[in-house]
């Protein structure tokens, strides 16, 4: 495997060849710093907003946002999110090399200072783990917290992704990083993370009625493949701190893990949260992301969680996912604290 990692394509200046996908919903751009996009979907002007923070890993923010009836957006605006914002991390250009999770963290902040102060946060997948670790470190700015397919206890079961990231020598990382000239370039990892690209496969992820071969399949393959093919850079040392502290080390389920100078002790967290597995979600096992439950400090009542019988990214843009499980996350939400 080790040498598998290492047998990716050169960076070159000129190699990036696809077009950066545009989300399925209309919306405004509220703010752009070097490494994010604020995205502003609000249709309200008052309650408590909700921020989506999409994954900082391969692909970009339009995983949240593919096509209509494949759009967590379009699912949290049509279960009543009126105030709904979405961080979308941008692609690393060479001077942003040495920005590492603290760095991520404080542009979060700025985000959520931006749009009021306070909000409720959804992470998705490894902005799963980011928004933990922020409502942990910054807990009355966050009033719930909800996390699907996010990698949080990577002791608590093996799957693909986390059985390269523990099999595989950090020198090999490190490599990675050395050959991106201190960037990690997406195109060049993309296999390694599994999404599958054959037409069967998409037919799944999609989860929709639309037979393949038909005019309208034949559309949502089209933008799903889109998505796909375009990819993010990321900084070589965020990347580096990723593998090392979290899928190595795993220092946030174990209470060793320090942001923002602070040590993050997932026992004092009370906020509530909701969680939201995929039963056949082979990058984040379930049990993965429900350790959450056992490593908090939320008082059991305030703790909810579902495990819908799909794979990683049906839980993003699955129809029948959007359609059967977010509406009641979104009533949950919408309940007074």
């Amino acid at each position: 495997m080790a040498a598998q990692l290492l047998d990716f394509v050169p960076a070159t200046e000129d190699a990036r060849t696809a077009e950066e996908p545009e989300g399925a919903t209309p919306g405004k751009m509220a703010l752009e710093l070097d490494c994010v996009r604020l995205h502003d979907f609000t249709t309200a002007e008052n309650g408590v907003p909700t921020l989506l923070c999409t994954p900082l890993a391969l692909h970009g923010g339009a995983v949240a946002d593919l096509a209509p009836g494949h759009s967590l957006v379009e699912a949290l605006r049509g279960a009543g999110i009126d105030r709904l914002f979405m961080a979308d991390w941008r692609t690393a250009s060479p001077d942003m090399r040495s920005l590492g999770i603290d760095e991520y963290l404080a542009a979060l902040n700025v985000l959520v200072d931006d749009v009021g102060g306070r909000v409720d946060l959804v992470g998705l997948c490894q902005g799963g783990w980011l928004s933990l670790i922020y409502a942990a470190r910054f807990p009355a700015k966050v009033r719930k917290l909800v996390m699907a397919g996010a990698p949080i206890d990577l002791a608590a079961a093996h799957c693909g992704l986390s059985a390269v990231a523990e099999a595989t020598p950090l020198t090999v990382f490190q490599g990675l990083v050395n050959s991106g000239n201190g960037l990690v370039i997406g195109r060049s990892i993309a296999k390694f993370w599994g999404n599958p690209t054959g037409t069967k496969d998409i037919h799944e992820i999609l989860q929709t009625a639309h037979p393949i071969g038909s005019p309208e399949f034949t559309r949502l393959e089209a933008s799903f493949r889109k998505w796909n093919s375009w990819t993010i850079d990321v900084p070589g040392k965020y990347y580096l701190e990723v593998v090392e502290k979290l899928y190595k080390r795993n220092e946030l389920a174990r209470g060793n893990f320090v942001a923002l100078g602070q040590r993050i002790d997932l026992s004092r967290l009370r906020l509530p949260i909701y969680l939201l597995a995929g039963s056949a979600d082979d990058v984040v096992a379930p049990e993965q992301a429900l350790a959450v439950q056992r490593l908090v400090g939320t008082s059991p009542e305030a703790l909810c969680h579902q495990v819908a019988p799909c794979n990683h990214l049906s839980l993003f843009m699955g129809r029948r996912t959007l359609e059967e499980y977010w509406p009641a996350i979104v009533r949950w939400m919408k309940e007074a604290d």
